[in-house]
């Protein structure tokens, strides 16, 4: 369980709490160095978020762990790096920017409800390669905005992307919000049918009951 991709997956989930207190607004932690440092490690993680995969399968190393862990992982890396960008009111030009994060963490949260649902029916929610690139958008842009103290170009590039990272957001919640309510009316559907065969299966039995009978009248 604690191979190498496993532990690169669990390495994204150690920096976050470093990343989270980049937010304060007391020394250290509202210092350059410190906002430096944050981006810096939220790169890193993001990097490993293609790493860990990639060796996992040239390793042969996938696992149920990782499968379980790597977009728990994601999800948690990425709602950090969006609540310290709207703690710090330095860390975004346009107002409007609050709407793609609104979008971001309704959805992550609408996906982690439907997975949690399926999981328990026994079902699962693959995901999908525009969900991967969904993601990647996301960190790139929130990578960005993080450097936005460096140099602020930075951040209106990470904006933009951040827009279009939350366009793709909406598209691939709903996805999956489709496939479970698919999933959802086959099972209603199961449902109904096991009912009505019961029901038919009485009206034969009583039709073939009363044929003989019909039969004895007619002679």
């Amino acid at each position: 369980m604690y191979n190498l991709p496993n532990i690169l997956t669990l390495s994204r989930i150690a920096v976050i709490p470093l990343i989270f207190v980049s937010a304060f607004q007391f020394p250290p932690f509202n210092t350059f160095f410190w906002a430096m440092f944050a981006a810096i490690l939220f790169v890193a993680a993001s990097i490993t978020d293609y790493f860990d995969g990639y060796l996992a399968r040239a390793w042969n190393q996938t696992s149920a762990f990782g499968r379980l862990l790597d977009p728990i992982a994601d999800k948690l890396l990425v709602g950090t790096a969006l609540v310290v960008i709207l703690a710090k009111p330095d860390m975004y030009t346009f107002d409007y920017t609050i709407v793609p994060v609104f979008v971001i963490l309704c959805r992550e949260i609408l996906v982690s409800g439907l997975r949690e649902f399926l999981r328990e029916v026994n079902a699962g929610l693959p995901v999908t390669k525009l969900a991967k690139w969904k993601t990647g958008f996301q960190m790139v842009a929130l990578s960005m905005m993080l450097f936005r103290q460096l140099w602020i170009g930075w951040s209106y590039m990470g904006e933009f992307l951040l827009w279009v990272a939350a366009v793709l957001t909406f598209i691939t919640g709903y996805q999956y919000y489709q496939k479970s309510l698919d999933y959802v009316k086959a099972e209603e559907a199961q449902k109904n049918a096991a009912q009505v065969k019961p029901a038919d299966a009485i009206k034969t039995q009583k039709k073939t009951r009363r044929a003989p009978i019909g039969k004895k009248h007619a002679k």
